[in-house]
C-alpha cells in the first residue's frame, strides 16, 4: 500500500481498562495503533502491549481531560492519515472500509466528521444517537487546542459523513450515569472558562445560554421523543452552561474585586 493511503489510529488513555481490549480488537486491521498513556494506574498498558501497539506517555499532571495530550498524540502517529478514537469507542468494519475508499480518491478533503452511537440512561436514544467528531484527518498541520470541547484545526476542507450511511459511525460504549455527568460538569468548565475566560457573560448568558441548549437539545433535536432521558439530557446540557457561565462571572468579579484592592 503506498504509505501516503495508510492509517493511524491513536487512542489517549488514562485508566482505560475497562473497555480497551474491545476498542484494540476493533482498529487491529489499521497501519499503525498508536496509545498514548496519561500515566496509568490500571492494566490500560498491559492490554496495550498485548495488541502490540505503539505506546507513548503524556505526563498526567493536573490535567482533567485528554485535550491537553492530543496533538502529542497525534504526532507520534507514523503516518499520513489519522483516526483519533477514544478509549471507550468501537470503530466498525464499515468505518474502516469507508475511510480506506475514501483516502484512495482523489477529492477526499483533509478532516471528516465521523458520526456516533451514543448511550445515555441504558439505552440508544434518538435524539441523542448521533453526533458528529472531526477524528480523521490529514496528520501535518493539524493541531488540536488544550481545552475540553474543541475540535481539531485541520488544514484544509473537512466534510461530514452522513449518518444515513448505514454501520459508517462510532459506537459509543459509555453510558453515562447522572453522577458521571455532574462529575464531568465541574471539571470540564473548569477547563472550558479558559478558553472562555475574555467572555463578558452576564446575567442574560447566565439565564438564555442554559435556556438556549435547553430548548435545542429538547425541542429542535426532538428530545421529547426520548421521554424522561431526553428531558433528563436537556435538563443537564442546560446546568452545564449554568456552571460554566456562572464560574467565568465569580472569576472575573474576584479578579476585579482584586484588582481594585490593590489599586
Amino acid at each position: 500500500m503506498n504509505e501516503q493511503n495508510k492509517i493511524s489510529v491513536v487512542i489517549n488513555t488514562r485508566n482505560a481498562e475497562e473497555h480497551l481490549a474491545q476498542v484494540l480488537e476493533a482498529v487491529k486491521d489499521f497501519d499503525e495503533v498508536v496509545v498514548c498513556d496519561m500515566e496509568s494506574t490500571d492494566r490500560t498498558l498491559d492490554i496495550a502491549r498485548q495488541y502490540g501497539c505503539k505506546i507513548v506517555t503524556f505526563p498526567k499532571a493536573d490535567h482533567k481531560s485528554a485535550e491537553p495530550a492530543r496533538t502529542f498524540a497525534i504526532q507520534s502517529a507514523d503516518y499520513s492519515w489519522v483516526l483519533v478514537v477514544d478509549a471507550d469507542e468501537i470503530v466498525t468494519p464499515e468505518l474502516r472500509d469507508y475511510l480506506y475508499r475514501r483516502i484512495a480518491e482523489p477529492d477526499c478533503p483533509a478532516g471528516l466528521y465521523i458520526p456516533r452511537l451514543n448511550r445515555f440512561m441504558g439505552r440508544y436514544t434518538k435524539s441523542l444517537s448521533y453526533d458528529h467528531q472531526l477524528r480523521f484527518f490529514r496528520r501535518e498541520g493539524t493541531v488540536w487546542p488544550p481545552y475540553v470541547h474543541t475540535f481539531p484545526k485541520v488544514e484544509g476542507r473537512t466534510e461530514k459523513i452522513p449518518a444515513s450511511l448505514r454501520h459508517v459511525r462510532f459506537i459509543h460504549l459509555a453510558d453515562e450515569t447522572i453522577g458521571d455527568l455532574v462529575r464531568k460538569t465541574n471539571a470540564y468548565t473548569d477547563g472550558e472558562q479558559q478558553k472562555r475566560g475574555e467572555k463578558n457573560y452576564g446575567l442574560g448568558a447566565l439565564i438564555g445560554r442554559p435556556v438556549w441548549r435547553f430548548f435545542r437539545n429538547y425541542i429542535l433535536k426532538m428530545g421529547f421523543r426520548d421521554g424522561l432521558p431526553g428531558l433528563v439530557h436537556a435538563g443537564m446540557d442546560a446546568f452545564y452552561q449554568f456552571v460554566l457561565v456562572a464560574k467565568i462571572i465569580e472569576k472575573r468579579t474576584r479578579n476585579d474585586k482584586s484588582s481594585r484592592k490593590n489599586g
